[in-house]
Formats: structure tokens, C-alpha cells, sequence
């Protein structure tokens, strides 16, 4: 498939979940924040729109920097997609305690000289949606661009953390067993990469498939595997659906020896959480989840071709809720009282990953992570671990901090590494700031 003929699909450019290899990607000199409203910009806008202010999945334009910043916010408006179901109880609402302090809290951004304030640095990566909780209160909470509080929004591939997080839970329950072939709950995956791993090398992404998602390489995988999940795509002669295209992929050497941030190994385990589960995964995230620690709206999936749930990117959720989720894991799986999910699914995520094998990866600037269960692990002072996602979405919980931070945000580029220099030392800073207020 040539690149030059047609963009990824419009689920796997909305999803994907690359991880770029560099900021450069972005066009030269991207409209600022302020300058990129999506509001103000007009788009979608009227009955019915201008024809200029049209966007549309078809041709791509819903997500090409700026329109992005309004799709974000409204992917069930371009995409087919699947319900996550909150319950029919009313919502648990959240203690409010603003502290007006956080806006004015200072770091040094990384490769930096001078001081950035936190406000500083929402606008510089392009914050949609911003969050921070503390020993459950909210401290501080801004909505800006296309989202709001009763809006969803594009989670990216904090989406992959959601489907470890589920299976996580089913293999401290028993119901999956993370040392078992995966070939044991999908035999379809027989004579494909999958096949000769196990279910644990999945989950931490030690599988080493002959698969690049390098936009820049015309012959790269990534342009089948668009073809393949993209839900509008016509009828072709290669595989329809991301099932189907998970069976044609082959394994680049043996497993074990390293991490590699791939996305199908996040779309094999949904596959494989659901055969275990006997549950669609949208379904199983809103029995496990979404319907019982008091979400104020129902969230979604967007789907393939055949109404497979995007496992590896896929999840739109509203900004309170993915605070609520981090909640419940900061407290090890405990709601108000109740025991949700198994505390020892959270330790496992907790305790990551092999520090050697991440550092054998293509993330220099995270050195000292590591990655478990589809989690990423800082292994900082303070334990904090994150689901990320590209264009900069994050569920960041913090516990020596008894911190979470949920930002949802369309930066122009697509890799983390953009915003990392200026988030990390953010959230780090604001860490700092409650965790000395506590001590006064």
C-alpha cells in the first residue's frame, strides 16, 4: 500500500497509537494554543457548516492538526463506535477543593534553563482537559478548547492500559493465566507471531513482531494494518478487520529478549481477555468498571469494519471519569469501601516490568522505566505509574503523592516525546507542591 496514495485509515489514524520517533514530525512552526481553538476556529460549526469548516473521516481532515483539537472531542461524530455503559445509579460525586496555588507552581522543563509555570505548560501542550485530584478531592480542574465537562474525549492509547488493567484483573481471579500460549484462549493466532508466545509476553510487550509502525517507510506494516482496521475501507483482497489482520503478522526473532511498543499486541490481548472473559471488551470494561464506582456518563469504543472494539486506542471517556478510574487504582482497587478490582492486579502493575528489556527500547529519554500489564512505569521516588497516549493524554497516578493527574490534550505531535519535557517535571512539581502543603 502506498502512503502517497492513501493516509492510514481514519480508526487507525484517530487510534494509532504510534509512538513517533520524533517532534520533527509536526509541521515547522504549528498554530500556538490560543491560536488553535477549535471554538473559535469554527469547525463544524452551523446548520449545516460552512463547506471550509467541514470535517470529515473519509478524507482524513478530522484529524489533521488544527481540526484535531475539535475531533478529539467528538470522535463518535466521525467513526462507528460501541457502548461502555456507566449503570443506571446515580454518579459519585467528587469532594471539591480547589487550590488556586497549582497555577502559579514552578519546575525547570527538561533541556531547559529557565522556569515554566504549570498554567505555562497547559498551554504549550495544547491541554484540552486537565484534572488533579488529592487523597480523592479535586484540587484542580480547566477545560479548554472543544471539551467540556460534560463532553468525552479521544484517551489514545491510554486505552492499551485499560484492556491490561482488565486483564491484570482476570489473571489474579484465575481466569486467565498470563503464563499460558495464547494460542490456549485464540488458537486462530496458530502459525502467526502469537503463536509461539505467551500471554505475559503480550501483556509487556516482549513479543518481538516483525512489525514497524513507522510512518516514514512506505513498505511498513502500518499501512496494512490500516487497510485492514479501517471500518469504511471497500472490500479488498487482504484481511478485513483487526482479527483478521493480527493473524497474518510474524515474529521478528524469539520473544522474551526485549520491549517493543507495538499496538497489536494491545489488540491480540483484547482479543484474548475477551475469549477468557466470554464478554465483549466493551461490555467486560463496563461490568468490571464503568458501572460501579459511580461514573457520571457512559464512555465508548470505536470499532472495525466487522465491530471489534479498538483494544490498543480505541476509548473515549469523560474527564471526571478517567479520574474516577484513577482513583480506583491509586486506592489498589478499592471504592469507597468496596473491593472493585483485585488488590493484587494493581500490585502487579505496580511492581513493572524488567527495567533491562525497556531500556533495550526507543525511549532514551525515559530512562529507568520500565513497562508491565501495558502500564508504563516510572520507578520514580514516589512509585508513579501512567497510561499514556498520544497527542498527550495521561492518567498519571502518583501514590506516595496520593496524586492523580488526568490530562486529555491534541498537541500537533503525535509522540509523547514532545510534551514529556514539559509534563513530567510538571506533574512531578505539582507532587512536591501537595505533598508540602500536607506537611504544614
Amino acid at each position: 500500500m502506498n502512503p502517497s496514495l492513501r493516509w492510514p485509515s481514519a480508526l487507525l489514524a484517530a487510534l494509532l497509537l504510534t509512538v513517533m520517533s520524533s517532534p520533527a514530525a509536526a509541521q515547522d512552526a504549528p498554530l500556538s494554543a490560543r491560536e488553535s481553538d477549535p471554538i473559535d476556529m469554527g469547525w463544524m460549526q452551523g446548520s449545516p457548516p460552512p463547506p471550509d469548516k467541514v470535517l470529515s473521516a473519509v478524507d482524513r481532515s478530522f484529524f489533521e492538526f488544527p481540526a484535531l483539537r475539535y475531533s478529539v472531542a467528538h470522535m463518535r461524530q466521525f467513526l462507528p463506535t460501541v457502548n461502555v455503559g456507566r449503570g443506571l445509579g446515580d454518579p459519585v460525586p467528587f469532594e471539591v477543593e480547589l487550590d488556586a496555588g497549582i497555577d502559579s507552581v514552578t519546575f525547570v522543563p527538561w533541556d531547559a534553563s529557565e522556569p515554566m509555570t504549570w498554567e505555562e505548560s497547559l498551554w504549550a501542550n495544547y491541554t484540552d482537559g486537565i484534572l488533579v485530584l488529592h487523597r480523592g478531592r479535586i484540587v484542580y480542574e480547566r477545560y479548554f478548547g472543544a471539551l467540556t465537562p460534560g463532553g468525552k474525549h479521544a484517551a489514545m492509547s491510554v486505552t492499551k492500559s485499560l484492556t491490561g488493567l482488565l486483564a491484570a484483573a482476570l489473571a489474579v481471579e484465575g481466569t486467565l493465566d498470563p503464563d499460558k500460549p495464547v494460542t490456549d484462549y485464540v488458537p486462530e493466532l496458530e502459525g502467526s507471531a502469537f503463536g509461539d508466545v505467551t500471554v505475559r509476553q503480550v501483556m509487556d510487550m516482549t513479543t518481538n513482531l516483525d512489525y514497524s509502525e513507522d510512518y516514514a517507510d512506505p513498505d511498513a506494516e502500518i499501512w496494512e494494518y490500516a487497510e485492514a482496521t479501517d471500518p469504511s475501507a471497500a472490500p479488498s483482497d487482504g484481511p478485513v478487520g483487526t482479527l483478521a489482520y493480527l493473524q497474518t503478522i510474524q515474529a521478528a526473532g524469539p520473544p522474551g529478549e526485549a520491549f517493543a511498543y507495538q499496538t497489536p499486541n494491545a489488540d491480540a490481548l483484547g482479543w484474548i481477555v475477551t475469549r477468557a472473559s466470554g464478554q465483549p471488551l466493551n461490555e467486560l470494561l463496563s461490568d468490571r468498571i464503568w458501572s460501579r464506582i459511580g461514573m457520571e456518563q457512559s464512555g465508548y469504543y470505536q470499532v472495525d469494519a466487522v465491530g471489534t472494539p479498538a483494544a490498543g486506542g480505541g476509548f473515549s471517556g469523560g474527564l471526571r471519569d478517567m479520574g474516577r478510574l484513577g482513583e480506583l487504582i491509586r486506592n489498589e482497587g478499592m471504592w469507597r469501601g468496596e473491593q472493585v478490582l483485585p488488590r493484587l492486579a494493581i500490585s502487579d502493575i505496580r511492581r513493572g516490568g524488567s527495567v533491562e528489556d525497556f531500556a533495550r527500547s526507543d525511549h532514551p529519554a525515559l530512562d529507568g522505566w520500565s513497562y508491565r500489564d501495558l502500564w508504563w512505569i516510572t520507578n520514580n521516588a514516589n512509585g508513579a505509574f501512567a497510561a499514556r497516549g498520544v497527542h498527550g493524554q495521561t492518567v498519571y497516578v502518583d501514590p506516595t503523592a496520593e496524586m492523580v493527574i488526568v490530562r486529555f490534550a491534541s498537541h500537533p505531535v503525535a509522540a509523547n516525546a514532545a510534551n514529556d519535557p514539559t509534563s513530567l517535571p510538571a506533574y512531578q512539581a505539582v507532587a512536591d507542591y501537595l505533598m508540602a502543603h500536607d506537611s504544614r
